[in-house]
């Protein structure tokens, strides 16, 4: 089968730990590699923003990255985007139009890439999935003010749910916020994300840490919502524990980053100055190091719509405190695989982190739960098999072309 994913700002090849590039790119990248391995061949179409970009980069034998030119080859905010789509709607259709290759199915990933998907889609007889990554009602309910989205994205979104042929969500709790947005229950699939079992294992290296001092890790882009002054606030309750923050801009970066600033003054005011630490940015492939190196991972986002840190670390036998927000719900099996605890209540948190790095044969109970839980539920194997079901059920059915 030959799939075509839209990916309009998250392209698999970026670096992951910017602003606009964490769990989507990585969601796209692993799900096409995944759907290569099977026999599919997968093409990923993703804004061009870099004047020596090539047109296309062959990723892995059947997978291949092709740059559009929609809007300036330069390096724009996602939430600037939208008058471009169009345009890179209308370009995607003329390469199917006028070239050799079309692909069966379309999967769009966030609404952005969901617009440009229906042009291309309608114009070509391609059917279209939907995946929507996060929704705008949702981050309008958190951000409030400072939600710097498109006015129109909600009612995009919901137009979306209506007009295409199969939406992916992600866990339940997706599930709900649809169906509440319009979007008609029997044309939603759940269907999460994955993680590389053969990268994230609880046996091998460790990056080397004080024994005699708990670690707790908390992995993630340095934005607001990711909790990590909660985190920080929580550590006043756990006394004899470090706090390592994983992600953002690269290390010798973090002073010119005004949220790790931010998160170093307020760890000096709160006295645990001594006991934070922001690593910024780490390779992809040094990642299981620092997760086998926790005692806990710390996941405290206001809001989640999966959240792929949370798998990896339970991949490599890691137990999770989390807060009780979307995609972690799933993940997360409270006092199996880990904790909930309420979203942005660091008293919550800290009295958790506390009582379970005192309690090592908890731990090792709920590590191990972890492991089999990652290997038995989400595999990108798994997440492959089940989107390729839905791709081929959705192009058997006849779809209307638009003169």
């Amino acid at each position: 089968m030959r799939i075509a994913m839209i990916s309009e700002h998250a392209s698999p090849l970026a670096a992951l730990g910017g602003v606009d590039a964490g769990g989507q790119n990585l969601h796209v990248a692993e799900l096409s590699a995944a759907l290569a391995r099977q026999g599919h061949e997968v093409r990923v179409y993703t804004r061009r923003d870099a004047v020596r970009q090539p047109a296309t980069v062959e990723v892995t034998d059947g997978v291949t990255v092709v740059h559009v030119p929609a809007g300036p080859a330069e390096p724009i905010g996602k939430d600037q985007l939208l008058p471009y789509m169009g345009d890179f709607g209308a370009w995607v259709a003329r390469q199917w139009r006028d070239g050799t290759w079309v692909p069966d199915v379309v999967h769009a990933h966030f609404w952005m890439s969901g617009l440009a998907a229906v042009r291309a889609g309608r114009e070509c007889g391609v059917p279209v999935v939907q995946t929507y990554h996060a929704l705008g009602t949702i981050k309008r309910r958190y951000q409030g003010v400072k939600d710097t989205s498109p006015r129109e994205r909600v009612g995009y979104e919901r137009a979306l749910g209506r007009a295409v042929d199969r939406v992916i969500a992600q866990c339940r709790d997706e599930v709900a916020e649809l169906v509440r947005l319009g979007v008609p229950r029997g044309r939603i699939s759940v269907v999460p994300s994955g993680v590389d079992l053969q990268r994230f294992t609880p046996d091998g290296p460790q990056v080397p840490r004080d024994p005699e001092r708990p670690r707790v890790l908390t992995v993630g882009r340095l934005v607001e919502r990711k909790g990590y002054a909660e985190l920080i606030q929580a550590m006043r309750l756990v006394p004899k524990a470090e706090c390592v923050i994983v992600g953002g801009p690269p290390a010798d970066q973090l002073a010119r980053d005004p949220l790790a600033r931010e998160l170093r003054e307020l760890a000096r005011a709160h006295r645990v100055a001594g006991r934070v630490r922001l690593v910024g940015a780490v390779p992809r492939e040094q990642m299981p190091r620092w997760y086998r190196s926790a005692d806990v991972l710390a996941c405290a986002p206001w809001y989640e719509p999966f959240g792929l840190t949370p798998l990896e670390a339970m991949a490599c036998g890691v137990p999770v405190v989390a807060t009780a927000v979307g995609g972690l719900t799933d993940t997360v099996v409270d006092e199996l695989t880990g904790e909930l605890v309420p979203p942005r209540d660091p008293a919550a948190l800290g009295r958790t982190l506390r009582r379970l790095l005192d309690d090592p044969v908890r731990r090792l109970a709920y590590g191990t739960a972890a492991v089999d839980r990652v290997r038995q539920c989400y595999s990108w194997h798994r997440t492959a098999d089940q989107l390729a079901m839905i791709y081929a059920a959705v192009s058997a059915a006849p779809t209307e072309v638009v003169a």
